[in-house]
Protein backbone atom coordinates (compact mmCIF):
# COMPACT_ATOMS: atom_id res chain seq x y z
CA UNK A 1 0.00 0.00 0.00
CA UNK A 2 1.47 3.41 -1.18
CA UNK A 3 1.39 6.19 1.96
CA UNK A 4 0.38 9.23 0.69
CA UNK A 5 1.25 12.38 2.88
CA UNK A 6 -0.16 15.91 3.83
CA UNK A 7 1.66 19.01 2.88
CA UNK A 8 2.20 19.23 6.32
CA UNK A 9 3.74 15.88 6.47
CA UNK A 10 5.61 16.27 3.88
CA UNK A 11 7.26 20.18 4.52
CA UNK A 12 7.81 18.81 8.43
CA UNK A 13 9.88 15.45 6.74
CA UNK A 14 11.84 18.31 4.52
CA UNK A 15 12.73 20.67 7.39
CA UNK A 16 14.03 17.82 9.58
CA UNK A 17 16.38 16.62 6.54
CA UNK A 18 17.55 20.58 6.06
CA UNK A 19 18.15 21.03 10.10
CA UNK A 20 19.85 17.30 10.04
CA UNK A 21 22.66 18.88 7.02
CA UNK A 22 21.09 15.96 4.98
CA UNK A 23 21.07 16.17 1.16
CA UNK A 24 18.02 17.46 -1.20
CA UNK A 25 18.19 15.38 -4.17
CA UNK A 26 14.78 16.50 -5.31
CA UNK A 27 13.65 13.38 -7.81
CA UNK A 28 14.68 10.94 -5.05
CA UNK A 29 12.59 12.96 -2.32
CA UNK A 30 9.71 12.97 -5.50
CA UNK A 31 10.31 9.22 -4.88
CA UNK A 32 10.74 8.12 -1.06
CA UNK A 33 7.19 10.81 -0.75
CA UNK A 34 4.99 9.39 -3.53
CA UNK A 35 4.72 13.19 -5.11
CA UNK A 36 5.59 14.80 -8.24
CA UNK A 37 9.25 16.83 -8.33
CA UNK A 38 6.99 19.90 -8.53
CA UNK A 39 5.03 18.72 -5.50
CA UNK A 40 8.58 19.05 -4.23
CA UNK A 41 9.59 22.69 -5.53
CA UNK A 42 6.19 23.74 -3.57
CA UNK A 43 6.87 22.54 -0.57
CA UNK A 44 10.33 24.08 -0.63
CA UNK A 45 9.01 27.24 -1.66
CA UNK A 46 6.28 27.23 1.25
CA UNK A 47 8.80 26.56 3.66
CA UNK A 48 11.04 29.46 2.20
CA UNK A 49 8.26 31.75 2.27
CA UNK A 50 7.10 30.56 6.26
CA UNK A 51 10.90 31.66 7.16
CA UNK A 52 12.02 28.05 7.81
CA UNK A 53 14.61 27.56 5.26
CA UNK A 54 17.18 29.69 2.80
CA UNK A 55 17.22 28.08 -1.11
CA UNK A 56 20.61 28.91 -2.29
CA UNK A 57 22.25 28.60 -5.73
CA UNK A 58 22.45 24.73 -5.82
CA UNK A 59 21.24 23.68 -2.21
CA UNK A 60 18.77 24.83 0.83
CA UNK A 61 19.91 25.76 4.67
CA UNK A 62 18.12 25.86 7.83
CA UNK A 63 17.14 29.94 8.37
CA UNK A 64 17.85 31.32 11.35
CA UNK A 65 14.00 31.49 12.41
CA UNK A 66 14.73 26.94 12.55
CA UNK A 67 17.35 27.09 14.07
CA UNK A 68 15.42 29.06 16.83
CA UNK A 69 12.81 26.94 17.32
CA UNK A 70 15.18 23.98 17.16
CA UNK A 71 17.15 25.48 20.25
CA UNK A 72 14.10 26.78 22.06
CA UNK A 73 12.06 23.00 21.84
CA UNK A 74 15.73 21.29 22.54
CA UNK A 75 15.92 24.00 25.74
CA UNK A 76 12.59 22.93 26.40
CA UNK A 77 12.47 18.64 26.41
CA UNK A 78 16.19 18.76 28.26
CA UNK A 79 14.88 17.61 31.57
CA UNK A 80 11.36 17.98 31.09
CA UNK A 81 9.71 15.35 33.68
CA UNK A 82 11.93 17.05 36.27
CA UNK A 83 10.26 20.84 34.96
CA UNK A 84 6.88 19.20 34.55
CA UNK A 85 6.85 17.70 38.66
CA UNK A 86 8.58 21.37 39.78
CA UNK A 87 5.58 22.93 38.08
CA UNK A 88 2.74 20.62 39.31
CA UNK A 89 4.41 21.56 42.69
CA UNK A 90 4.34 25.33 42.56
CA UNK A 91 0.68 24.89 40.75
CA UNK A 92 -0.29 24.23 44.80
CA UNK A 93 0.57 27.59 46.01
CA UNK A 94 -1.65 29.71 43.38
CA UNK A 95 -5.07 30.40 44.37
CA UNK A 96 -8.03 32.14 42.16
CA UNK A 97 -7.98 35.94 42.29
CA UNK A 98 -4.15 36.07 42.83
CA UNK A 99 -1.99 37.89 41.02
CA UNK A 100 1.13 36.49 39.56
CA UNK A 101 5.01 37.16 37.67
CA UNK A 102 6.02 34.01 35.22
CA UNK A 103 9.90 34.50 34.73
CA UNK A 104 11.01 33.49 31.47
CA UNK A 105 12.14 29.74 31.39
CA UNK A 106 11.72 26.38 30.39
CA UNK A 107 9.96 25.31 33.75
CA UNK A 108 7.87 28.38 34.51
CA UNK A 109 6.23 27.73 31.13
CA UNK A 110 5.47 23.98 32.26
CA UNK A 111 3.78 25.89 34.51
CA UNK A 112 2.14 28.31 32.37
CA UNK A 113 0.59 24.99 30.57
CA UNK A 114 -1.28 23.66 33.89
CA UNK A 115 -2.48 27.14 34.61
CA UNK A 116 -4.61 27.42 31.26
CA UNK A 117 -7.78 26.36 32.40
CA UNK A 118 -7.79 28.10 35.74
CA UNK A 119 -10.27 31.16 36.36
CA UNK A 120 -9.86 34.61 37.95
CA UNK A 121 -5.55 34.81 37.99
CA UNK A 122 -3.23 37.80 36.63
CA UNK A 123 -0.32 36.73 34.97
CA UNK A 124 2.72 39.19 34.00
CA UNK A 125 5.25 37.84 32.28
CA UNK A 126 8.24 39.45 29.93
CA UNK A 127 8.44 35.66 28.41
CA UNK A 128 6.92 35.49 24.78
CA UNK A 129 6.17 31.59 24.84
CA UNK A 130 4.43 32.18 28.34
CA UNK A 131 1.96 34.79 26.53
CA UNK A 132 1.21 32.81 23.71
CA UNK A 133 0.13 29.93 26.34
CA UNK A 134 -1.86 31.99 28.23
CA UNK A 135 -3.59 34.04 25.81
CA UNK A 136 -6.74 32.39 24.59
CA UNK A 137 -7.42 31.26 28.34
CA UNK A 138 -10.55 33.14 29.50
CA UNK A 139 -10.21 32.84 33.10
CA UNK A 140 -6.79 34.48 33.03
CA UNK A 141 -5.98 38.43 32.19
CA UNK A 142 -2.40 38.25 30.62
CA UNK A 143 0.31 41.23 30.99
CA UNK A 144 3.04 40.77 28.84
CA UNK A 145 5.57 43.50 29.73
CA UNK A 146 7.67 45.58 27.43
CA UNK A 147 11.00 45.69 26.50
CA UNK A 148 13.85 44.22 24.36
CA UNK A 149 13.14 40.62 22.72
CA UNK A 150 16.33 39.27 23.24
CA UNK A 151 18.37 37.30 20.48
CA UNK A 152 18.19 33.79 20.34
CA UNK A 153 14.97 33.60 22.83
CA UNK A 154 11.22 34.54 23.32
CA UNK A 155 11.75 36.70 26.44
CA UNK A 156 11.59 40.60 26.89
CA UNK A 157 14.58 42.42 28.54
CA UNK A 158 15.89 45.85 29.18
CA UNK A 159 14.96 49.09 30.71
CA UNK A 160 11.23 49.03 29.27
CA UNK A 161 10.59 45.80 31.08
CA UNK A 162 12.17 46.91 34.23
CA UNK A 163 10.08 50.41 34.28
CA UNK A 164 6.65 48.49 33.83
CA UNK A 165 7.27 45.99 36.39
CA UNK A 166 7.16 48.78 38.81
CA UNK A 167 3.67 49.64 38.01
CA UNK A 168 3.06 46.38 39.40
CA UNK A 169 2.45 44.64 42.94
CA UNK A 170 2.12 40.76 42.86
CA UNK A 171 1.08 37.91 45.15
CA UNK A 172 3.64 35.49 43.69
CA UNK A 173 6.60 35.89 41.41
CA UNK A 174 7.86 32.36 39.97
CA UNK A 175 11.78 32.67 38.93
CA UNK A 176 14.03 30.12 37.33
CA UNK A 177 17.69 30.04 37.12
CA UNK A 178 20.21 29.20 34.81
CA UNK A 179 22.39 28.33 38.09
CA UNK A 180 22.34 27.96 41.67
CA UNK A 181 25.73 28.10 43.72
CA UNK A 182 25.96 26.09 46.70
CA UNK A 183 26.31 28.71 48.84
CA UNK A 184 22.49 30.22 47.56
CA UNK A 185 23.91 32.49 44.82
CA UNK A 186 21.10 32.62 42.21
CA UNK A 187 22.81 33.30 38.28
CA UNK A 188 21.42 33.86 35.10
CA UNK A 189 23.23 33.88 31.42
CA UNK A 190 22.42 37.12 30.84
CA UNK A 191 22.85 40.28 32.32
CA UNK A 192 19.60 41.77 31.74
CA UNK A 193 17.56 39.20 32.43
CA UNK A 194 19.54 39.07 36.20
CA UNK A 195 18.20 42.47 36.83
CA UNK A 196 14.72 42.13 35.37
CA UNK A 197 14.60 39.51 38.12
CA UNK A 198 15.95 41.69 41.10
CA UNK A 199 12.95 44.13 39.68
CA UNK A 200 10.87 40.86 40.26
CA UNK A 201 11.37 39.99 43.78
CA UNK A 202 11.57 43.32 45.17
CA UNK A 203 7.15 43.48 43.25
CA UNK A 204 6.63 40.43 44.45
CA UNK A 205 5.26 39.56 48.40
CA UNK A 206 6.76 35.86 47.78
CA UNK A 207 9.10 34.64 45.42
CA UNK A 208 9.66 30.84 44.17
CA UNK A 209 12.72 30.08 42.55
CA UNK A 210 11.79 26.82 39.68
CA UNK A 211 14.95 25.23 39.17
CA UNK A 212 15.95 21.36 38.15
CA UNK A 213 18.86 19.82 39.78
CA UNK A 214 21.08 19.52 36.84
CA UNK A 215 21.17 23.08 37.59
CA UNK A 216 22.44 23.25 41.26
CA UNK A 217 25.87 23.35 42.36
CA UNK A 218 26.46 25.31 38.97
CA UNK A 219 27.60 29.13 38.43
CA UNK A 220 26.45 31.26 34.98
CA UNK A 221 27.53 34.46 33.71
CA UNK A 222 25.31 37.28 35.93
CA UNK A 223 24.56 37.10 39.79
CA UNK A 224 21.25 38.04 40.80
CA UNK A 225 20.80 37.25 44.35
CA UNK A 226 20.41 34.51 46.51
CA UNK A 227 17.93 31.94 47.90
CA UNK A 228 17.63 33.89 51.28
CA UNK A 229 15.22 36.39 49.64
CA UNK A 230 12.54 34.07 48.17
CA UNK A 231 10.61 31.87 50.21
CA UNK A 232 11.33 28.51 48.90
CA UNK A 233 13.46 26.62 46.10
CA UNK A 234 11.10 23.95 43.95
CA UNK A 235 13.18 21.39 42.45
CA UNK A 236 13.54 17.72 41.62
CA UNK A 237 14.26 14.53 43.51
CA UNK A 238 17.35 14.05 41.69
CA UNK A 239 19.00 16.81 43.46
CA UNK A 240 22.37 15.63 45.37
CA UNK A 241 22.58 14.86 48.82
CA UNK A 242 25.98 16.59 48.64
CA UNK A 243 23.96 20.28 47.11
CA UNK A 244 20.88 19.60 49.22
CA UNK A 245 22.92 19.45 52.67
CA UNK A 246 24.49 22.38 51.25
CA UNK A 247 22.09 24.71 50.54
CA UNK A 248 19.93 23.60 53.62
CA UNK A 249 22.44 25.90 55.15
CA UNK A 250 21.37 28.78 53.81
CA UNK A 251 18.06 28.06 56.08
CA UNK A 252 16.22 28.57 52.68
CA UNK A 253 12.89 26.24 52.27
CA UNK A 254 13.80 23.40 49.55
CA UNK A 255 10.53 21.71 48.12
CA UNK A 256 11.72 18.13 46.38
CA UNK A 257 9.14 17.16 43.62
CA UNK A 258 9.07 13.66 42.51
CA UNK A 259 9.79 12.66 39.16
Amino acid sequence: MITKYTAEQRQKYLAELVRQGKSLAVSQLAKTLNVSEMTIHRDLNKLQEQGHIERTYGGVMPAEKMEFEFDFSKRRSANQKAKKAIACQALKFIRPGQRLILDTGTTTLELAYLLKDFENLTVITPSLAVASVLQFSPGIQTVLLGGIIRKGSPDLTGVVTEKVLDMFMVDIAFQGADGIALNGELFNSDMRIAKVDQKMRRRARQTYVLCDSSKIGKIDFASNGSLIEVSALITDNKIDSGHFESLKKTNTQIIISEI
